[in-house]
């Protein structure tokens, strides 16, 4: 049995029908980012667990209303029937439990810290533009309205903006610059539209 695959075809399963951004292709492109993140290192490390974190980074998260030990029992039941090993598993567990954002967690594992700046990659730039519309309309929220602070916009403020100072490796903060001006060169556009300033 292929564990990449096997993986693949259950979270794709989990995830197809999810619609505020952190669907199926999501965990596609996290995946391929901790591929070419983990291409770059020179240090020793299980690439198995770095593309299972990726591909296991938002089942049951969270946002969909479950808690850590919910997702724990989840990913643990499908990878038991797996080869993989206790230690592997728990590793795998772990990244998925860690790795967000909202935790603020300093991570302990290299594959870790690679999933996290797989998934971080994917807020900014074009697509994280994209994504971040996407889950402000999934929560009902204004697209900008300086009164309310939980606005679309804000949210740029709130994580996206502070992402390129918080990643883990070199590959990653220098993909995340590029994305980052992207993303700065956007918000100055949006307000000289808003402004009449364009």
């Amino acid at each position: 049995m292929n564990v990449i695959e096997y993986s693949k075809e259950y979270v794709k399963n989990r995830l197809i029908n999810e619609k505020t951004g952190h669907d199926w292709h999501h965990t596609l492109r996290v995946l391929e980012n901790a591929k070419r993140i983990a291409a770059k290192t020179n240090d020793v490390l299980d690439l198995t667990i770095v593309q299972l974190g990726a591909l296991f980074h938002d089942v049951a998260d969270h946002k969909f209303g479950y808690s850590d030990i919910d997702r724990k029992n989840i990913i643990e039941s499908f990878l038991v029937n797996t080869s993989l090993t206790r230690n592997q598993i728990e590793h795998v567990i772990y990244i998925a439990n860690n790795t967000s954002f909202s935790k603020g967690t300093a991570l302990q594992t290299l594959e870790s810290k690679i999933v996290q700046d797989a998934d971080r990659l994917d807020a900014l730039g074009a697509i994280g533009i994209a994504r971040t519309f996407t889950f402000g309309g999934a929560f009902k929220r204004d697209i900008y309205n300086p009164e309310e602070k939980n606005d679309t916009i804000s949210h740029f403020y709130d994580k996206l903006l502070k992402l390129k100072d918080l990643m883990n490796t070199e590959e990653g903060r220098v993909e995340a610059e590029k994305r980052e001006k992207f993303m700065t060169q956007f918000l100055e556009q949006f307000y000289s539209e808003i402004l009449g300033t364009n």
